[in-house]
């Protein structure tokens, strides 16, 4: 697997954990959006796109969120136990769309965002700086 194109848009307000947000083209071929670039307490980290965990309701079988007390849909009371953990006891609320099988893959998607990174702030520093499009395929430029 080749990381062919790292693309990074920097969020506008610096002093929050969220730093940026990038796509990663893979062998000019598959794209992966809605990565996250985050400052946690040992540095810069890649979080994968994630999405909200759901549940259906034992009444009427509407989708609510796992955090909801009352169903969206019929408005009955949720069990409250519902909510799985992971290993460290932590409410697994979110899960991840896509992300890397082992830690090797894990290791390379992480060096080459960052460096990414790092470059797109150097960029941003320069007169004239014009942020990315993380919108814009590279398929649609001609």
């Amino acid at each position: 697997m080749e990381i062919s194109e790292v693309r990074v848009k920097l969020v506008a307000n610096q002093d929050d954990r969220l730093k940026a947000f990038c796509s990663m083209t893979l062998d000019n071929e598959f794209v992966v959006r809605d990565i996250k670039i985050i400052e946690g307490t040992g540095g810069l980290f890649v979080a994968m796109p994630s999405r909200k965990m759901s549940d259906h309701c034992s009444k009427c079988g509407g989708k609510n969120h796992l955090r909801a007390k009352f169903c969206s849909n019929c408005g009955g009371k949720l069990n409250e136990g519902r909510i799985k953990q992971d290993v460290q006891g932590r409410m697994k609320l979110h899960a991840d769309i896509a992300h890397p099988i082992n830690a090797s893959c894990r290791k390379k998607i992480q060096q080459a965002i960052v460096k990414a990174y790092h470059e797109e702030v150097e960029k941003s520093k320069q007169p004239g700086y014009k942020p990315v499009d993380l919108d814009v395929d590279i398929s649609d430029v001609d």
